[in-house]
């Protein structure tokens, strides 16, 4: 039977130690092993390249690791209690989530309940349990870093989803540093690991090029939680780089390398399906709910505007010979006042948000002169989600909310001294601002443009709708 030389023994023995067999006297027995396989093939009048080419292909990709697992498995206690910790919680909480997800679409009760049950196990006892076997299984310091870095992302990143479906405080904190954990640390490790693989130095454009794309995606939908601007151009980049240079070049890289189609590979095309397609579904849903509702709720309170502009408009003209026509036009002034300082914060939130952070756009086209007043084009807003102009115009204790809050006493006590007693307490609710930006508005920071400017317009409807009622009431006196 022929003899490895040591050469090819010293080739055999590397390849196994990158497989990160760190059990005792493993490593010896499995290069052994291999050895004696190869020296068998080269036995039936086979090169040396050749013969471990067919001992590989027979051992899988995953055969020395699968043999180091259960070796441990089988000896070392805590390894075996590790590992079965993490498959029991594993699929405990996958089952506990997905029958809170089925719950909480069909609006059952308990869906809380597993939800968080479910998160709870996977955060606090899966994970650990995970790091725990990856860690006895490797002893890699090296990728120690990686093991790390992924166990935080992740664990931000179940517990924020938890937080952010219950609506409990600190969500947009934890989500925020999964996504950063992720991006700053999770992803450069991992790009670190593959790049620091000698054999397949061919693959490493791409993977510096799925990495950019991974990160980039990342933020977008980071940003698109957050409402933040620029979320759309971020995936779209990431999803470009992905679907149209990453994946066909890797596909094309693995189908010169490999004669048969393996499981990672395929476990490649799911995993790139699972991050895709609900990327595209929380897009696909985010606008249309933006445009079938926001839209076109924007549109029916901005036709009702218009309608009770114009209805005031004809009682001035109907009661211009009456004795308290003169009223009349004070009452129109004060209200025209009034909604100034509304416009002046619409147009101020609008300004913000089309320009640069510190510096607002100077003039834009979503703002438009009517015979009503100054009418936005919400159609063409950049930056719907932007959450920054609200928290500055709207929150309690900025400039723009106490004028407004002040204009909007200063109206009340006027109007209710055109009314009955019994009709004071009705104004005086439809003018409360709490009504339309209520006090929890400050507090989750993530209060969007578009929002604001809907309780915008049904404040000033509701100012448009006393006012023809207290012109009525003027016009019978």
């Amino acid at each position: 039977m022929p003899e490895l030389s040591l050469l090819h023994i010293d080739r055999i023995a590397k390849d196994i130690s990158r497989e990160e067999i760190t059990f005792s006297h493993l490593l010896d027995e499995l290069i052994d092993h291999v050895c004696c396989d190869v020296e068998y093939e080269m036995g039936n009048d086979s090169e040396f390249t050749e013969a471990y080419k067919k001992v590989k292909q027979k051992l899988g990709a995953r055969r020395l690791k699968e043999i180091q697992e259960e070796t441990l498995f089988a000896v070392d206690t805590k390894y075996r209690k590790m590992k079965n910790t993490m498959k029991v919680s594993g699929i405990v909480g996958t089952i506990m989530i997905g029958f809170a997800a089925l719950f909480k679409i069909q609006h059952w009760p308990l869906a809380g309940i597993l939800l968080t049950l479910g998160t709870l196990i996977l955060a606090f006892i899966f994970m650990p349990s995970a790091l725990g076997a990856l860690w006895k299984e490797t002893h890699n310091r090296k990728r120690l870093f990686l093991f790390i870095s992924g166990f935080f992302a992740g664990m931000f990143f179940i517990i924020g989803t938890l937080f952010k479906v219950q609506h409990w405080p600190g969500a947009n904190i934890l989500i925020s540093l999964a996504a950063l954990s992720g991006i700053l640390l999770f992803i450069p490790a991992l790009l670190a690991d593959r790049l620091a693989d000698s054999d397949k130095k061919v693959k490493r454009p791409v993977y510096i090029l799925a990495a950019v794309s991974m990160a980039c995606y990342g933020a977008g939908m980071l940003f698109r939680i957050m409402h933040w601007p620029l979320a759309g151009i971020l995936m779209v980049a990431g999803l470009v780089i992905f679907c149209i240079i990453v994946f066909p070049w890797y596909t094309l890289l693995t189908w010169r390398e490999e004669s048969s189609v393996k499981a990672p590979f395929i476990f490649i095309i799911i995993g790139s399906l699972l991050i895709i397609v609900p990327g595209v579904l929380i897009n696909m849903n985010l606008q249309s709910a933006y445009e079938s509702g926001f839209y076109s709720n924007m549109g029916q309170q901005e036709t009702l505007y218009k309608s009770m502009h114009e209805t005031t408009s004809s009682n001035m003209d109907v009661y211009r010979d009456s004795t308290r026509y003169m009223d009349m036009q004070e009452l129109h002034s004060k209200t025209e006042v009034l909604l100034d300082v509304i416009y002046s914060i619409e147009e101020g939130m609008i300004l913000q948000s089309e320009g640069q952070p510190g510096e607002p756009a100077v003039n834009t086209g979503q703002i438009q002169d009517s015979n009503s007043g100054p009418e936005i084009q919400y159609m063409k807003l950049s930056y719907p989600f932007h959450d920054v102009p609200a928290r500055d115009h709207l929150y309690r204790g900025t400039n723009s909310r106490l004028k407004l809050d002040n204009a909007l006493i200063e109206y009340a006590d006027y109007i209710s001294g055109l009314s009955s007693e019994s009709e004071k307490e009705n104004i005086l609710s439809l003018l409360e601002p709490d009504i339309y930006f209520p006090t929890e508005m400050g507090e989750n920071g993530n209060v969007s443009l578009i929002v604001a400017l809907h309780s915008l317009a049904l404040l000033k409807n509701s100012i448009l709708l006393l006012e023809a009622d207290a012109m009525n009431i003027l016009g019978r006196q």
